[in-house]
């Protein structure tokens, strides 16, 4: 199973145009030219509750836990009907023949305890059933029993990690808005859930039209445009109290499309006065602004490299809607977008490496990706709407609104692998749009 590791994650680095990497353990290398991922067989048996008040945490865990793994589309789960012996002790010995026999290549264990204040304690190992050796040391989570599917993400977390070579990204949040009513006069609200659509919770009411949120690089904020004083306006959130308060109030503007600088004490976004929309940057703890672009087009969408030191942005100066990429002191943009159709929403990875964007050819929507000179541009979906990509915590999985035609039409999040497998449906209650995707959770 160890060299299975290794290809898958070879295939893996593949997929997403890195060179392939170095076996940790050795100086082992393999060249892929091309590769199919077929799903790793792994077992994931009920958790052992260590006293009967954890009997229903321990189950509920292993399956948010097996969900997450196979959410991710290299993964499958073996049923549990399927599993040859079942375990009742976290410290037995593993019987490997038992899981060798269910084809099982990896195998997940683990133990719940509930102490008397309300506390949870998680234990977990991970082992390679046919290295019959584990992988890796085991782990133990802690935090109250309302927290039990935090507690379940980072397990799985720490799983995928050992896998796959690459950090998880299943203890995040994201924040999005919530729609419901006629398509011609929907109401929307700001929302928070888990990265998998669990745990909702509204952060503002329906009193006024919301847009475009955006969290801050610790999770802990939130910008969003709203229309409360019938334009647009940015606003700043403070996730656990929902109090705000607006930006770069100047008379006779509208304000939109912000998104933070990395170090989180910035703030780039668009700024309309007099018939004219530039991209501006403004600093949270003096509240000066500055003027990064001064042109007659509109320029829009602005987000920044991982590093703070460019930003990519949406233009029609060429005549038509591109992608342009400048330094974060302003100067001469240089255009990344040379295919056919219009390019929007631009967001830079947290990897850095690449640009993911929405496209409009033919009458089409697209979200795709492109490395950051432009280069190697790809689609990653088609369909009659998609559009608003935001990345996974590890820049594998990037998550958009996807609105289905007609007078009944209504947007949904979807999720869709940088490669362009695995394209899912987040499972949520009602019409969702503009999601935008934490960093992983403290």
């Amino acid at each position: 199973m160890i060299a299975r590791i290794l290809t898958l994650f070879l295939v893996l680095a593949l997929g997403a145009g890195l060179a392939p990497a170095q076996a940790q353990d050795g100086p082992l290398r393999i060249v892929i030219d091309e590769g199919v991922i077929e799903p790793l067989p792994v077992a994931v048996p009920d958790f052992v509750a260590e006293d009967a008040r954890a009997a229903d945490y321990a189950r509920n865990i292993a399956r948010v836990v097996a969900a997450d793994l196979a959410g991710t589309g290299l993964f499958r789960e073996i049923p549990e009907e399927a599993h040859l012996t079942t375990v009742t002790s976290f410290a037995s010995p593993v019987q490997f023949s038992d899981w060798k026999a269910i084809n099982a290549q990896a195998l997940i264990t683990g133990a719940v305890g509930l102490d008397g204040s309300g506390r949870l304690t998680v234990k977990f190992r991970l082992f390679d059933v046919f290295a019959e050796a584990p992988l890796g040391d085991g782990l133990q989570f802690g935090g109250p029993a309302t927290s039990w599917r935090r507690v379940a993400h980072k397990v799985a977390d720490q799983v995928y990690s050992r896998i796959t070579g690459e950090s998880g990204y299943f203890d995040s949040r994201v924040v999005f808005v919530a729609e419901r009513g006629p398509k011609n006069a929907r109401q929307k609200r700001l929302a928070i859930m888990d990265y998998d659509g669990a745990n909702v919770q509204f952060l503002t009411d329906a009193s006024a039209l919301v847009l475009a949120p955006r969290f801050s690089p610790t999770g802990d904020r939130v910008l969003f445009t709203s229309y409360e004083s019938g334009f647009p306006r940015i606003y700043l959130m403070d996730v656990a109290s929902t109090r705000r308060r607006a930006l770069d109030e100047q008379s006779g503007t509208m304000t939109f499309a912000p998104r933070f600088a990395p170090d989180g004490q910035r703030v780039v976004f668009s700024l309309s006065q007099g018939g004219n929309t530039d991209i501006y940057m403004l600093d949270l703890r003096s509240g000066q602004r500055m003027r990064l672009t001064s042109a007659p087009s509109i320029e829009t969408a602005p987000s920044f490299a991982p590093d703070g030191q460019q930003i990519v942005f949406e233009s029609d100066r060429s005549g038509s809607q591109q992608l342009y990429v400048m330094p974060v002191t302003g100067g001469e943009p240089r255009r990344i977008s040379f295919g056919q159709g219009r390019y929007g929403t631009p967001v830079w990875s947290p990897r850095g490496d690449l640009i993911a964007f929405t496209k409009q050819n033919k009458g089409r929507f697209h979200i795709g990706v492109m490395r950051t000179d432009g280069s190697e541009e790809r689609l990653l979906t088609a369909s009659f709407l998609d559009e608003g990509p935001t990345w996974a915590p590890n820049g594998r999985v990037i998550m958009f609104t996807r609105e289905t035609s007609g007078a009944q039409g209504a947007p949904s999040l979807y999720t869709v692998d940088i490669t362009g497998r695995n394209l899912r449906q987040v499972s949520l209650q009602g019409a969702a749009s503009d999601p935008a995707w934490s960093p992983l959770l403290p």
